[in-house]
């Protein structure tokens, strides 16, 4: 259900908080707009996000963890631990991690 390279990231960033669609793609540049758009529809099927609509002149869309979603928040966080262990580890120092203040934010 959040397997693969991009779930685990959408949901990581849906903990600081509530995410437009273009949020996310500044937030995760390297994924493209289909593969974010089919990841968000799968997650929101299994119910772990939810897509709130606002009817507004220009349509205004936000995804938000679902409280089934937020029980995911420590698996995360500790997944995101070990990675920073990991890259550490196998790249001796040598790698640097793209960290937005939001991630920061939120250790």
């Amino acid at each position: 259900m959040i397997g693969g390279k991009w779930k685990p990231v959408i949901l990581f960033h849906l903990t600081v908080g509530k995410k437009r669609n273009n949020e996310l793609m500044k937030l995760i540049p390297s994924i493209t707009q289909k593969t974010l758009t089919q990841h968000l529809r799968e997650l929101e099927d299994e119910g772990v996000i939810s897509r709130i609509v606002y009817n507004e002149v220009l349509p205004k869309v936000e995804y938000e963890l679902t409280d089934y979603g937020w029980t995911l928040k420590e698996i995360l966080y500790m997944m995101c631990r070990w990675g920073d262990t990991h890259i550490e580890q196998k790249y001796d120092g040598k790698a640097a991690v793209l960290q937005s203040r939001e991630l920061e934010a939120s250790r």
